[in-house]
């Protein structure tokens, strides 16, 4: 269907462009205004139109569970909070280690027909560690990447060979910085955990897993996205590993950009999360290298957790939030308070999440019609009662007092087709 989208506000962080101004749209992309006869027309009132939203790390049930499990309510979720496009981790029941559970997991995404899935592969065969995966009909069968998800690899040569054989075929592996011997506390390292008795996790479990992976990259010269960093050391060995040319990418989940490890407040198991939330320190460096741009993207990190998962003391709790539906608010909410534009706000979100899987995310013609209808001057208050996401969990409720964030989508097309609103 032709559509022509009029009197909004157009902000393109691709371009920086943010003024008034039509989209047109026919056959799943954007087109040139120029002899457009639209067959319908939609009067966006000053509303904003910005690309559909890109996160890279959103499950679409709880880790371990099974495949058929939470695909739709999670898809609803994903585009009523502008997600367009979305990059789901291989950790289900059974693993996504062979080609047909990955088709069967794409199959089941287009039946919804909402967002745009983009798996992950396991890189080792039941995400085990020993044995690598079917890395290359993976890929064939659709994944955009491998990786290990949330289990580090205890065998340093098997990560070395599976770099090897990335950079022999020009894959992308994701791999979550996280030393096996050090990463297995409940809470960051620090005074908080002491004081509470719960099992800490030292950034050191952070930076000797990015030295081990450096090293490994400067020998086979393979491409890395590096999931959800949480510290200010990690960013610095970062920082140091782009000025040396390295092909790494990265980026950082919305909880260790806005929370701090006080709001584990009295044993919230909401703000039980993986990676755990760290001292300010980490968090101002955090926010600094997204602006920067030393880190790529800003991800939901979502995993719709069921009550009963989450209704237990907090080192027994399962770790992750429900937070797709707050993804584009809470990127906003950044830019409010850094001083940035919206263009420079939402390009984490966009088209620099966008760029780290070689896809386009702009308002330009011919780039895909995936977007989103915002009126920017709402503002809303989070409750987990109001979630679509079967786990409604997340810290963001701060005990039921709830976070006000800006923001509130009017509309979301995925390929030309409104798809919410």
């Amino acid at each position: 269907m032709k559509l022509l989208i009029e009197n909004a506000r157009l902000v393109d962080p691709a371009s920086g462009r943010d003024a008034p101004g039509s989209l047109a749209m026919a056959a799943g992309r954007i087109v040139e205004l120029d002899d457009f006869t639209p067959e319908q027309r939609l009067d966006a009132q000053g509303a904003l139109l910005i690309p559909g939203l890109v996160d890279l790390h959103a499950r679409l049930r709880a880790p371990g569970s099974a495949l058929e499990g939470g695909i739709d309510s999670e898809l609803r979720a994903a585009v009523a909070g502008g997600v367009t496009t979305l990059v789901c981790p291989p950790d289900t029941d059974p693993v996504l280690d062979e080609p047909g559970l990955v088709d069967m997991l794409r199959w089941r995404c287009e039946r919804v027909g909402l967002s745009q899935v983009l798996p992950l592969g396991a890189l080792t065969r039941g995400l085990g560690g020993e044995a690598l995966a079917e890395m290359g009909a993976l890929v064939a069968a659709g994944c955009v990447g491998l990786t290990q998800g949330e289990q580090a690899t205890r065998n340093t040569a098997v990560l070395w060979r599976a770099l090897q054989y990335a950079a022999s075929f020009g894959h992308t592996v994701w791999l979550r910085p996280i030393d096996a011997c050090l990463g297995g506390g409940v809470a960051a390292a620090g005074p908080l955990a002491t004081r509470l008795g719960l099992a800490g996790v030292p950034v050191m479990a952070e930076t000797v897993a990015l030295h081990t992976l450096f090293e490994l990259m400067r020998a086979t010269g393979a491409r890395v996205h590096l999931q959800r960093l949480s510290s200010a050391a990690g960013v610095a060995l970062l920082r140091q590993a782009k000025a040396e040319g390295l092909p790494v990418t990265a980026d950082v989940s919305v909880h260790s950009l806005h929370l701090t490890d006080t709001d584990i407040g009295h044993f919230d198991p909401a703000a039980r999360l993986s990676p755990p939330l760290r001292q300010q320190r980490d968090r101002d460096a955090l926010r600094a290298a997204l602006q920067e741009g030393t880190l790529d993207a800003l991800v939901s990190d979502h995993a719709p957790i069921d009550a009963d998962a989450k209704t237990l003391p907090f080192a027994e709790a399962l770790p992750g939030a429900s937070s797709i539906e707050l993804l584009l608010s809470l990127a906003l909410h950044w830019g409010e308070q850094s001083g940035l534009t919206r263009a420079q706000a939402l390009a984490p979100v966009t088209t620099h999440a966008a760029r780290v899987l070689g896809r386009q995310a702009s308002l330009q013609p011919g780039a895909p019609a995936d977007l989103v209808l915002l009126d920017a001057a709402a503002r809303w208050t989070v409750r987990e009662e109001a979630l679509i996401s079967a786990g409604q969990c997340t810290p963001f409720a701060f005990q039921r007092s709830g976070l006000e964030l800006p923001g509130k989508v009017l509309g979301t097309w995925v390929a030309g087709r409104r798809v919410f609103g």
